[in-house]
């Protein structure tokens, strides 16, 4: 498989619309090509494209911020000599004077195809900023390691953020190539957009179904993504962000967990299985101890459970970690109705309203989980139809 920074490096054809222009690069620590040289470097060893400025997005373009909340500052980079813009510490969106750098900006980012994860939000704000001011963006087009499913409700008006960039369900299935044509059509953006296409990109193809396994080394497109199972289970593992339970940052399985000091694993996973034991397929849950080293309930033993999705027992198209995760807060609310399980303090600079509501795009998750008169059932009725429509609404927009 090719990426597109590497067909773009290889092919001088493809290159060649930018003679005469100056280029900004987008990227962080996972914009490597299939040698795993950073994209900054293997652009600038080109020699025949005017690399003039570079931007990084949350946790800096080198992924030295390892939690939330944590800025970058500008800098120059100290081996080509040109600015490095940060787009997570004074501003989130390009300003004029950064703008005013470059004539066509290329975007190198390993998404995780989550809607949460800030760097499609960043992709948003540079093809708006870009639109408005007449510049040209070129996406070196990425695999989605969470493959082509779909799942979760769509981000409801009025809830967006930087953790929710437009009426996308929490599981994509869309490439950072597709999305950007999708984010170009929804919000009828006159831009100039090319995508650099991958080649053998096959998405539904087992075992890595969206990832090319045993042949492109996994790098952490941000300090707690450490590995394809992260990836796998992020959609779901992602909403413990917004709860007091841990997921597992200061371990070396973060977001693949989750845990509190005061949780009975084998109790909660009985409780799942009594209440909808269909949503856990695809998957092994295991008890586990764990005992963070940083971040909630640090240097303190936490009991809760491991999702395992890579044994034999995993199914790429039946695994709905979402649902996976919704059903843990249920099984708690089950064991103890009044458990502190939200979130009360800010996430990503919002301070008024819930982490949850915030990350799942609407109150509706929350709602269902401390209803004690609502069912497994209940959320199926409200998913399937945005889940339906996604699938409708994505497919222009498919490349491969």
């Amino acid at each position: 498989m090719n990426f597109g920074i590497d067909r773009f490096c290889q092919d001088s054809a493809l290159r060649a619309p930018l003679q005469g222009k100056r280029v900004a690069l987008l990227a962080h620590p996972a914009s490597v090509t299939r040698t795993l040289l950073h994209s900054i470097d293997a652009i600038h060893a080109l020699g025949d494209v005017k690399l003039v400025a570079a931007f990084g997005p949350q946790h800096g373009m080198r992924g030295d911020k390892q939690d939330n909340m944590v800025e970058s500052p500008n800098y120059l980079d100290p081996v080509h000599k040109i600015p490095v813009f940060s787009l997570y510490g004074a501003v989130r969106r390009p300003t004029e004077e950064m703008m005013g750098h470059f004539d066509v900006i290329l975007v190198d980012l390993q998404d995780l195809g989550c809607r949460i994860y800030t760097f499609i939000t960043t992709l948003l704000y540079v093809l708006e900023e870009s639109a408005r001011r007449g510049k040209s963006v070129w996406i070196l087009d990425r695999p989605n390691p969470a493959g082509r499913p779909i799942e979760g409700s769509l981000l409801q008006s009025g809830w967006e953020s930087f953790v929710g960039a437009g009426p996308l369900p929490m599981r994509h299935g869309l490439t950072l190539g597709e999305l950007a044509r999708w984010f170009v059509s929804y919000y009828r953006l006159d831009l100039d957009l090319t995508v650099v296409e991958m080649e053998g990109y096959r998405p539904d193809d087992a075992p890595g179904m969206g990832w090319p396994l045993a042949q492109r080394a996994w790098v952490n497109p941000s300090p707690n993504a450490p590995s394809i199972s992260m990836a796998r289970v992020y959609p779901g593992s992602v909403l413990l962000e917004g709860t007091h339970l841990s997921e597992g940052r200061g371990t070396t399985r973060p977001l693949e967990v989750v845990g509190a000091p005061d949780l009975d694993p084998a109790q909660l996973i009985r409780a799942m299985n009594q209440l909808a034991p269909e949503w856990l397929r695809g998957c092994t849950l295991r008890p586990c101890v764990f005992e963070p080293t940083f971040h909630k309930y640090a240097g303190k033993m936490n009991f809760g459970i491991q999702v395992h999705v890579d044994d034999a027992n995993y199914d790429h198209f039946a695994f709905k970690p979402y649902r996976v995760f919704a059903l843990i807060f249920k099984a708690i609310r089950r064991w103890d109705k009044d458990y502190p399980l939200w979130r009360d303090f800010p996430y990503e600079y919002e301070f008024d309203r819930l982490a949850i509501d915030l990350i799942n795009g609407s109150p509706g998750l929350r709602e269902w989980v401390d209803d004690s008169k609502a069912h497994p059932a209940d959320l199926d009725a409200r998913l399937f139809p945005d889940e339906t429509s996604w699938a409708q609404q994505r497919e222009p927009y498919l490349l491969y």
